[in-house]
């Protein structure tokens, strides 16, 4: 029952700030609500300078809850199905190669690069940290989340076509990045002596294969079944079926459930909504999902917010992190780009795309939860401290700024 009281009261948080935010601020609601959760841990803090035994409670509720298993292993299911769901198949089609690359050549580009560059600038000042964890850390931040992507770009004007490459693109990086980051996280406890490549090969195709593939074998059980009813409540039940029992099984297999998420939500949210249901069955399932998609998103960034007051903050942590985050941004749009000159890709993409998407390709709670999920001996607490101040200017300098970023950036193109 207390970690129902912790969500109970989070959610109530949620709701008040959701309300203010709507009324008055106007802010986009991911970041609003981000900001309110920020405030809030401030808050507390500053009560805790009155009352310490308040703010170490807090704290020792915040841990019990532990942000990185609560989203890593329930809320991420349901909210890359909401994601996938709502994603047009058809253009993103037209996408597929760009995505297909960006999703795997790029990740790899960047953790590689961003590790290498975190690993000097980490000697540079004084706080080495061993090459393979600075390898886990390019492996966690270079994944834009798909979860704040949507939640933002939903606010911004922003053409159709680079919206389905962008969403698209986090969508699967997402789940390429975890099976990265998984990999080299089996390195790290392990030892480089003791793996051999095969391994790493053989786990990479089973997580990547073997997430797809039952992600569209349940996509398609539940096509079938969805097709011989009529009836807008079982449909419903059965896609929360899918979600649940399909990243479980994913979890006993040890194949990518966000990648398995992400294939049964493309084929129920398009084969499915047009083959297999009435409109009014459609129109029901797509609007639930949509409150789940708030619901989720709401809890998850007011977390983020307060996981401020878990994370062991240093200056020179703040300081890193905001160097950091600039390397982070340079790496990005060198991934995208170098795949994208050699193989032809940019000729696909409109004037100023690549620039667009590397300041819309926003970091989030993933990332954080990965670096929580660090074992101490791996440099956590720096590592956890960084990815936090990446991830905070990320969600709330790109965040904010995509909107007028995207202005500025076709206005020159029309000049």
């Amino acid at each position: 029952m207390e970690i129902f009281h912790i969500f109970s009261v989070i959610l109530v948080i949620s709701a008040i700030f959701a309300y203010i935010n709507q009324q008055y601020i106007k802010l986009p609601g991911a970041i609003a609500l981000l900001l309110a959760g920020l405030l809030l841990s401030l808050a507390v803090q500053a009560v805790g300078a009155l009352s310490p035994q308040f703010e170490t409670l807090v704290e020792e509720q915040l841990i019990a809850l532990n942000f990185s298993e609560i989203l890593l292993e329930f809320m991420l299911s349901f909210l890359l199905f909401a994601g996938a769901l709502h994603t047009d198949l058809e253009k993103l089609r037209e996408s597929k190669w760009p995505i297909l690359v960006f999703a795997t050549v790029g990740v790899s580009i960047s953790t590689a690069v961003t590790g290498t560059l975190f690993y000097y600038l980490m000697m540079l000042l004084g706080q080495p940290i061993d090459y393979i964890y600075c390898l886990l850390f390019g492996a966690l931040i270079s994944p834009t989340d798909p979860i704040a992507v949507l939640g933002i770009l939903k606010k911004a004007e922003i053409p159709k076509s680079l919206e389905v490459s962008i969403t698209g693109e986090s969508l699967f990086n997402d789940g390429v990045g975890v099976v990265v980051f998984i990999s080299l996280f089996q390195i790290a406890q392990m030892g480089i002596g003791n793996i051999e490549g095969s391994f790493i090969a053989e786990l990479f195709i089973m997580e990547v294969g073997g997430g797809i593939g039952l992600g569209l074998l349940i996509g398609y059980i539940a096509f079938h079944f969805m097709r011989r009813i009529d009836h807008y409540q079982t449909e419903v039940i059965i896609s929360l079926a899918v979600v649940m029992g399909g990243y479980s099984i994913a979890q006993i297999f040890h194949f990518s459930g966000p990648l398995a998420m992400v294939a049964a939500g493309l084929l129920i949210g398009n084969q499915g909504t047009k083959l297999a249901m009435s409109e009014q069955t459609a129109d029901y399932l797509t609007k639930f999902w949509e409150m789940v998609d708030e619901v989720m998103n709401a809890v998850l960034f007011v977390l983020i917010g307060l996981e401020l007051m878990v994370v062991e903050f240093r200056w020179e942590y703040a300081v890193i992190g905001v160097v950091t985050t600039g390397l982070v941004l340079a790496v990005r749009y060198m991934a995208l780009a170098v795949p994208s000159y050699t193989l032809g890709l940019h000729r696909t993409f409109a004037p100023g795309a690549l620039s667009i998407m590397t300041w819309g390709g926003l970091r989030g709670g993933i990332s954080i939860a990965l670096a929580l999920s660090l074992t101490p001996d791996m440099f956590r607490d720096e590592i956890v401290a960084i990815t936090y101040t990446v991830v905070l200017l990320s969600l709330v300098v790109q965040g904010l700024t995509i909107e007028p970023f995207i202005k500025r950036v076709s206005h020159r193109i029309q000049v």
